[in-house]
């Protein structure tokens, strides 16, 4: 088991977002698969209940990265990082269902843009609403052949020490979400630096052209 340091203040995802990513992982595990991983993960006080649909602080950063961490001892690193990636995926329809009237990335101006003016608009819509709903921050780089999602504060390996990238729920939902946008085309997305294994930042590489 990762170790795990304890850290002075406490950051949050909305309510809202917790119950987004708790719904995925059940998707992907069905409810029995998941309150095995919220015992693992000492959540039992989930088992009851997800968080309420609201926007209240009320989902740690602890415990999503514990969530995380569970997977990993329950599946095996590459089993468990292989789950969060499907739940990362599955996450993004729950978004859009609450999120997406906010960012207003169905609007038909949106939608008739160019695709790099659709990914650089709508990547950076998803951007600020982390920034803008929780205690994540996030910071876009866009560099000639690849955009960078850099979470300098990222709750999906807080307090985690690894030896390889582990923020494959973080990678899920940009794959989804450049599928979404793009209108079905699929990008090389993947985690180039992680917190957990001593980076500064959690970086994610979008390439600009899709792979199809």
């Amino acid at each position: 088991m990762d170790d795990v340091s304890a850290e002075p203040k406490v950051f949050y995802y909305p309510n809202k977002m917790g119950r987004i990513i708790l719904l995925a992982l059940e998707e992907v595990l069905g409810r029995t698969g998941l309150n095995a991983v919220l015992n693992v993960a000492g959540l039992q006080h989930l088992l009851s209940g997800y968080p309420p649909n609201n926007f209240d602080p009320g989902f740690p950063f602890e415990d999503l990265s514990a969530i995380n961490q569970s997977l990993e001892d329950m599946y095996g690193p590459r089993g468990g990082r292989g789950v969060a990636l499907r739940a990362g995926r599955a996450s993004l329809k729950y978004g859009l269902r609450d999120f997406g009237p906010l960012m207003q990335t169905s609007e038909l101006s949106f939608r008739l843009l160019p695709l790099n003016m659709k990914l650089k608009v709508g990547t950076e819509t998803f951007a600020e609403t982390f920034n803008g709903y929780t205690d994540q921050v996030v910071r876009l780089e866009n560099r000639p052949d690849a955009l960078l999602w850099h979470n300098e504060r990222c709750p999906i390996c807080w307090g985690r020490s690894t030896r390889e990238p582990c923020c494959q729920l973080a990678v899920g939902m940009l794959q989804e979400i450049l599928y979404w946008l793009s209108g079905g085309r699929s990008f090389m997305i993947e985690e180039t630096s992680c917190i957990a294994m001593g980076d500064q930042t959690c970086t994610i590489r979008i390439d600009h052209q899709p792979l199809d």
